[in-house]
């Protein structure tokens, strides 16, 4: 348009006639806003938490005030080069699941397990993971060189004592949950214990997903000198877990904010 004007000296209005286009595509000024300063926090956000995805990036930046499409962010998040590979799972025949009732409330089902870890000295840690299977808090990851079955008790005596016992405890069949002192515990307390047919974990699957999460966004990304330090930065973590990070099953909302939701919706109705 720019051109025909100034070849045959003639006016935008004469060109637009002439060429039968409205004037008023030639006034349109783009009002895009520059996307530098948003790929910049985007990229910060996606360097410390490398495992959370274009989803959970886009959660904290809502958060943080950023309004913005998460078209538009998947987009920026793939031309930065911020997007990981996964692994396509194998396809297996399938099979007749027994769906277990979902817990409606807190404290009514826990899941438990341990994973492991290895030191900077080449010895190796356990972790004991316990998650509130309605509200996926995280109520308990105890670090120790070995874990017995007393010391499984004693976690789950300082998680009891500041938020009360629950009514059933899944676990697999290894030998800490299976002797006679964890069941004498479980017994005076009142707690049903539901161990879980052996090798199927798919049947405590919340524990292994928060596992898997665990190892993901934390174990791998972290080299510990030695177990104090192990002990503090997977506090740390489980404290992020619970008070920042979106949780993809309870809308996005960080585990301790659902809780504190559903806390004043009770209020409200009583």
């Amino acid at each position: 348009m720019a051109w025909a004007c100034q070849a045959f000296a003639i006016s935008v209005r004469r060109c637009c006639g002439l060429l039968d286009a409205h004037r008023s595509t030639q006034r349109y000024r783009s009002r895009r806003v520059d996307p530098t300063a948003l790929r910049m926090r985007m990229r910060e956000l996606a360097m410390d938490r490398p495992r959370y995805g274009y989803r959970r990036v886009h959660v904290l930046l809502r958060r943080e005030g950023w309004h913005v499409n998460h078209k538009k962010l998947h987009r920026l998040y793939r031309e930065e080069g911020l997007a990981l590979r996964s692994r396509r799972r194998k396809k297996r025949a399938a099979q007749i699941r027994v769906v277990t009732p979902a817990p409606s409330e807190t404290n009514q089902l826990w899941s438990m397990d341990f994973v492991s870890d290895t030191l900077a000295g080449g010895s190796r840690f356990r972790i004991l993971t316990v998650i509130d299977g309605f509200s996926r808090e995280c109520l308990a990851l105890h670090v120790d060189l070995s874990i017995s079955a007393a010391k499984v008790t004693k976690a789950l005596d300082r998680v009891i004592a500041r938020r009360g016992a629950p009514g059933v405890i899944r676990v697999d069949n290894g030998t800490e949950f299976t002797s006679n002192h964890f069941d004498a515990w479980a017994y005076e307390r009142g707690i049903q214990v539901d161990f879980i047919h052996p090798g199927r974990p798919v049947e405590n699957g919340l524990i292994e997903s928060f596992n898997g999460r665990l190892r993901d966004e934390f174990l791998n990304g972290h080299w510990f000198p030695d177990l104090d330090e192990a002990k503090r930065l997977v506090e740390v973590w489980r404290a992020h877990y619970n008070d920042v990070r979106p949780h993809s099953s309870l809308g996005y909302v960080a585990p301790a904010a659902y809780v504190a939701e559903l806390l004043a919706r009770g209020r409200q109705t009583a």
